[in-house]
C-alpha cells in the first residue's frame, strides 16, 4: 500500500532530500559540553554543609582584613587605666558601654580582646597564605619533575633523606632564634624546607602514573620532560594537590601559634602571640576570656580552612562528577 504524499501539497523532492554518508560527520558525538571546574563547584555546592563552612570562612577572612582597617586598635591605649585591665565581657560593657569591641572583654593592657584577635588573625592568615603559595608552587613543580626525571630523582632523594630526618619544628625554632623574629623571617623559616615534603609526596604520585600509555606516547613523539610533567601529569593530580593545600594552610597557623607559645614568635600581635601573652590568664579566676577567646578563634580558623580544602579536594576528583 503506497502512502499518498499529495495531501501535504508538496512534491516528493520538497519532502525528501538526499543525505550524504559523510564519515567525518558520523564520528561526531553529540553530548553536553563538559567543564571540569564547573563540575567541581557543582559537586562542592551540592553539599549544603560546604556552603555553611564556606560562608564561615568568608566571614573570618573579611573580619580579619576589613575590621582592623576600620577600628582604632591600640594595644597600649588603656595601659594607665588600672580599672580597664583583665575585664570580663560583662564588666567591660558595664564600664565602657555596649560595643562590639568589648564582647570578649579586655586584656592585660586594657586593650580590646576582640580587636586584638582580628588584628592578630590578619597577620596569621597572611603568613599562612604566603607560605602556602611559596611552598606549594615550588613543591608541585619540583615534585612533578622529581618523579618523572631519574636524574633529578637521584639528587633529590639524597637531599630529602638528609633534611627530612631533621624535625621540622626544631629547624623552625633554630632559624627563628638565629634571626630577628619578624614576619619575613617567619616566612623564610617556613619556606626554606617546607616545600620538600610536598615535592616528595607529589614525586610518589608521579611515579605511579608516569609510565602510562599516553605518557610513553608523548615521550616517543619527542615531547620534553617538562612539558609532559606540566601538561600530562599535574592536571591529573588536581584533587591531590588541593587536598595537600587543605592541610598546608592551617598547618602554618598552627606552627606560628606553637612557636609563639614557646616564646619564639613574632613581636607583632598574632593569634599565637595573644595566646602566649595570656598564658597566666588561663589559670587566673575571671581572666580566662583573655586566653580562651584567641584559642577558640584560632581553632575555628584552622578547622574551617581544613574542611573547605578537604571537601574541595574531594570535589576536584573527576570520579565524583558522575
Amino acid at each position: 500500500m503506497e502512502f499518498d504524499y499529495s495531501q501535504f501539497g508538496l512534491s516528493t523532492e520538497e519532502l525528501f532530500s538526499h543525505v550524504d554518508n559523510n564519515d567525518l560527520e558520523s564520528e561526531k558525538i553529540t553530548a553536553p559540553r563538559y567543564s571540569y571546574w564547573k563540575s567541581v563547584f557543582r559537586v562542592f555546592f551540592r553539599n549544603k554543609f560546604n556552603i555553611v563552612i564556606l560562608t564561615l570562612l568568608a566571614f573570618v577572612i573579611l573580619m580579619s582584613y576589613l575590621y582592623p582597617a576600620f577600628t582604632d586598635y591600640d594595644r597600649f591605649g588603656s595601659l594607665l587605666d588600672m580599672e580597664a585591665k583583665h575585664l570580663t565581657p560583662a564588666a567591660a560593657i558595664e564600664k565602657f558601654g555596649f560595643h562590639i569591641k568589648y564582647i570578649f572583654g579586655t586584656g592585660g593592657a586594657g586593650e580590646s580582646t576582640f580587636d586584638a584577635i582580628w588584628y592578630g588573625a590578619q597577620i596569621s592568615l597572611s603568613l599562612a597564605f604566603i607560605c602556602a603559595a611559596i611552598n606549594m608552587t615550588i613543591g608541585v613543580v619540583l615534585g612533578a619533575l622529581w618523579g618523572f626525571s631519574k636524574k633529578v630523582d637521584s639528587v633529590m632523594i639524597v637531599i630529602y633523606n638528609i633534611v627530612a630526618n631533621v624535625p621540622y619544628i626544631l629547624l623552625l625554632s633554630v632559624l627563628v632564634m638565629l634571626f630577628r623574629a619578624t614576619f619575613w623571617t617567619m616566612v623564610f623559616a617556613m619556606t626554606l624546607t617546607g616545600w620538600l615534603g610536598i615535592a616528595y609526596s607529589l614525586r610518589v604520585q608521579v611515579i605511579i602514573i608516569r609510565d602510562r600509555e599516553y605518557n610513553l606516547a608523548s615521550r616517543c613523539l619527542g615531547t620534553s620532560t617538562v612539558k609532559i610533567a606540566m601538561k600530562n601529569i599535574l592536571p591529573f593530580m588536581t584533587s591531590i594537590i588541593v587536598t595537600m593545600l587543605a592541610a598546608e594552610v592551617p598547618g602554618y597557623i598552627s606552627y606560628e601559634v606553637f612557636l609563639s607559645f614557646l616564646g619564639l614568635g613574632m613581636n607583632d600581635i598574632t593569634l599565637g602571640k595573644l595566646i602566649y601573652l595570656a598564658q597566666n590568664a588561663m589559670v587566673t579566676p575571671g581572666w580566662g576570656w583573655e586566653f580562651w577567646c584567641p584559642v577558640f578563634v584560632a581553632s575555628i580558623i584552622t578547622i574551617v580552612l581544613y574542611l573547605v580544602g578537604q571537601n574541595l579536594g574531594d570535589a576536584s576528583d573527576p570520579r565524583t562528577h558522575m
